[in-house]
């Protein structure tokens, strides 16, 4: 029986492509999808239908999915890191590069000279005025990264090749990310210290309550009067109120982000845009394919990858069929499972057990048959979220 496939957003057809039409039945439709693909559409608890297995976001942010819910009810939810970094990345050049030169006003400049037909005089007047748009370049600039993602990274690696000093700040830093970066980042003890030396700084963080109003008039008043702020990560982020008081107070020269508010359109300090950072054909591209594969690979073979709220767990297949369930991150539960399929004699061929914080999720391969009954005992045990019998055995 083909799975079914609920999408809630346009999804690029390179990622559906990766979900065989054999198998699979993709539609905006479905009363009861096994797996839900979208990308910007909020998705409210109630809305998920009992069927639901998994969730795929097809970019990074998960603030528009119930998570906490779908934990509860044993659903892991994956997203698409990094599948959109190059092209925030750009965005982020693109910015710097607006921040540093009168490129727009300039343009704006041009537009309204629209009304001169004589060449040598729209030349003259140029001049005269072209040195009211002068800016400074980047090489040589001190640019700052908060977070040193998969786009902070790449952000970090750009600017060095631009002739530019670099200094990051990220306390999560994982080992996978250290191994990314390039030796001539260098490294800031403090998020202030970090904002008090650099003349451009640029944020590449999650919103968890930890962010939620990182950058706040402490952080704002240790910048350079003639400093630059770049916010391509989430609007949280900012403690806005604050950011309008530091640019009334100048404390910054100017700030670009990709998050319009009605607090700070219009202004000259200020340069918004639409929310494009991950808007090109390639990363719309790159975030379905991705957030397809990890479903199709949840679905077929129980794998985790990219999971916001359950661990990262990849068992291969042998032979033999598959049982997944996740549970209660507490003790005794395992043991259970394993003491069911003992009393029916089940062989485990291979095992492996992980935890993420209240949750903990398991792949078991075993060599023979396992019978409704058998998951229904599964399934009543005390802590037991859900169980799932995946393939044939043979």
């Amino acid at each position: 029986m083909a799975r079914k496939i609920l999408t809630l957003n346009q999804i690029s057809i390179k990622g559906l492509e990766r979900l065989p039409r054999d198998s699979y039945e993709i539609a905006s439709e479905f009363s009861h999808p096994d797996a839900i693909l979208l990308r910007s559409h909020q998705l409210k608890a109630e809305d998920i239908a009992d069927s639901v297995l998994a969730i795929g976001r097809a970019g990074a942010g998960v603030n528009n999915i119930p998570v906490a819910e779908c934990s509860r009810r044993g659903i892991p939810v994956f997203n698409s890191p990094g599948a959109n970094a190059n092209a925030v990345k750009e965005l982020v050049a693109t910015a710097m590069l607006l921040g540093s030169r009168g490129v727009i006003e300039g343009i704006r400049y041009v537009d309204t000279l629209a009304g001169i037909t004589d060449k040598a005089e729209m030349n003259r007047i140029l001049e005269a005025q072209k040195k009211q748009f002068k800016g400074n370049e980047l090489v040589g600039k001190t640019l700052g990264v908060v977070g040193l993602g998969a786009i902070g990274s790449m952000v970090a690696e750009m600017a060095l090749t631009m002739g530019m000093e670099v200094v990051g700040y990220d306390p999560a830093l994982s080992v996978e990310a250290a191994w990314r970066l390039s030796s001539k980042v260098r490294k800031a003890d403090t998020l202030s210290a970090l904002f008090a030396r650099c003349d451009y700084i640029t944020l590449h963080l999650p919103v968890l309550d930890s962010t939620r109003g990182l950058v706040n008039a402490e952080l704002l008043g240790a910048m350079k009067s003639d400093a630059c702020l770049l916010n391509f990560a989430r609007q949280e982020i900012i403690n806005e109120d604050e950011l309008v008081k530091a640019l009334d107070g100048r404390k910054l020269r100017k700030y670009i982000a990709d998050f319009p508010s009605p607090a700070l359109i219009g202004r000259n300090d200020v340069i918004l845009m639409p929310h494009i950072g991950a808007s090109t054909d390639e990363a719309e591209d790159n975030c379905a394919i991705m957030a397809a594969e990890q479903l199709r690979d949840f679905l077929e073979n129980g794998n985790i990858r990219n999971s916001v709220n359950f661990p990262s767990l990849e068992l291969e297949r042998v032979r033999g069929c598959r049982l997944s369930f996740s549970n209660d991150n507490v003790p005794r539960i395992l043991g259970s499972v394993l003491a069911i399929l003992a009393d029916q004699n089940i062989n485990v061929i291979d095992m492996l057990n992980k935890s993420r914080a209240e949750i903990a999720y398991n792949i078991i391969d075993i060599d023979t048959h396992v019978s409704d009954d058998v998951l229904d005992r599964m399934r009543k045990l005390d802590g037991v979220i859900n169980v799932r019998l995946i393939g044939d055995c043979a």
